[in-house]
């Protein structure tokens, strides 16, 4: 029969009957030791896995002479197997007793090693940070530009204390909408558009141009009947049309404005006060300076003196224009403003662009003091009253 043919079909045996010695397909009889022996030649003729009847068949047939018979004759004698070597020979008396002296060693050379391995871990992570902390002295990554070093100390203004591990600086611990003042207890409050993001080592206040684009105390900051100073540093990007960057007031009108207005066509820093209740034109006095540029990074001073009654604008530490003289300023109400100003009742002035160093001051400060100022080398004994993002 060839493989993959089926065999002959034929009828499978019956079950042996129990008690039997034989398996399915075999008669009983008694058991035969050995697995795998048959017990006695099967019923019927050749099934799958079966020799046909044509071929010698060693169920049936009797055994051929001189051909042995491994179902019925005795297996031969087997030879003895030779001895395995022994794979790892023991050297040195044999004895029960463990080796302590070589246990202890080969204890103390695996401390060793594992000391070593700790030791060239904590060697390479410090090689890595010094090499990073080098490179990092040298590339200039990190530190602050000129323009944006803090000045805090030789402004008078107090460092700035943590307003929470993972939290801004610059911010009200916990309520991420409020502007911290780091001199006085005045926080400002941002509108929508209004957002603090870093700027070098600090930060700044980004500004849209638009309603919701401002940021207010919940109170008056300036005394406008008595000398003060107000210093903010302006990225602008507006061309045209008035941008108010710091005023107070949110009546009929303004107590007083700092930022752009348009004169000819073209926006102009300047520093405005009211001088009267009713918030007119005619009683507003203006310094005006020369053109506000636009996307550069300009500090805008202004100071009233109460004992001179005159008004004075800076820009970039000089003076711009010419000082006003005037009668008093109107100490109209309403709260401290960024990014926005109020007139005839209504906002106006939307900034856009974005600011820092915003610092009150409750004395005018004299020519001197606002170029020492802008050096960042203003005495440490004037000190703001009040002063937002300047960390």
């Amino acid at each position: 029969m060839s493989f993959g043919t089926p065999p002959p079909s034929n009828e499978q045996p019956e079950p042996a009957p129990e008690g039997g010695s034989g398996g399915y397909g075999y008669p009983p009889g008694p058991p035969v030791p050995g697995y795998g022996y048959p017990p006695g030649p099967p019923i019927g003729a050749g099934g799958y896995g079966y020799p046909q009847t044509a071929g010698p068949n060693p169920y049936q047939d009797p055994p051929q002479q001189g051909v042995p018979n491994p179902y019925q004759d005795p297996p031969a004698a087997a030879a003895a197997p030779e001895a395995f070597p022994e794979a790892f020979p023991l050297s040195g008396p044999s004895s029960t007793e463990p080796d302590w002296e070589a246990l202890s060693e080969r204890a103390a050379k695996e401390r060793r090693r594992k000391r070593m391995w700790a030791w060239g871990g904590a060697v390479t992570v410090l090689a890595l940070l010094a090499g990073g902390g080098a490179f990092l002295l040298v590339s200039g990554y990190g530190t602050e530009g000129e323009d944006d070093k803090p000045d805090t100390t030789a402004s008078g203004s107090p460092k700035p204390g943590t307003s929470g591990t993972g939290e801004n600086s610059a911010l009200v611990a916990g309520d991420p909408t409020v502007i911290r003042d780091l001199s006085g207890s005045s926080g400002l409050r941002m509108g929508e558009d209004a957002s603090v993001v870093p700027l070098g080592g600090r930060h700044e206040v980004k500004m849209r141009g638009n309603s919701k684009s401002y940021a207010q105390a919940a109170e008056r900051v300036v005394d406008t009947t008595k000398s003060f100073t107000v210093t903010a540093r302006l990225y602008n990007l507006a061309e045209k049309t008035s941008r108010i960057a710091v005023s107070q007031g949110d009546g009929e009108s303004f107590t007083f404005e700092l930022g752009g207005d348009q004169v000819n066509g073209k926006l102009t820093w300047m520093f405005r006060v009211q001088t009267g209740d009713k918030g007119a034109a005619a009683t507003a006095v203006t310094v005006a300076a020369g053109p506000a540029p636009k996307k550069d990074r300009t500090t805008l001073t202004a100071t009233y003196d109460a004992e001179k009654k005159t008004i004075a604008l800076y820009v970039d530490g000089k003076p711009a224009g010419k000082a006003e003289q005037v009668p008093a300023i109107w100490q109209g109400p309403g709260p401290f403003q960024l990014g926005r100003a109020r007139h005839h009742g209504l906002w106006s002035g939307s900034w856009s662009g974005s600011m820092d160093r915003v610092r009150v001051f409750d004395t005018a400060l004299s020519d001197e003091q606002v170029a020492a100022y802008q050096e960042g080398k203003l005495d440490s004994a004037v000190k703001p009253s009040h002063s937002w993002l300047v960390s």
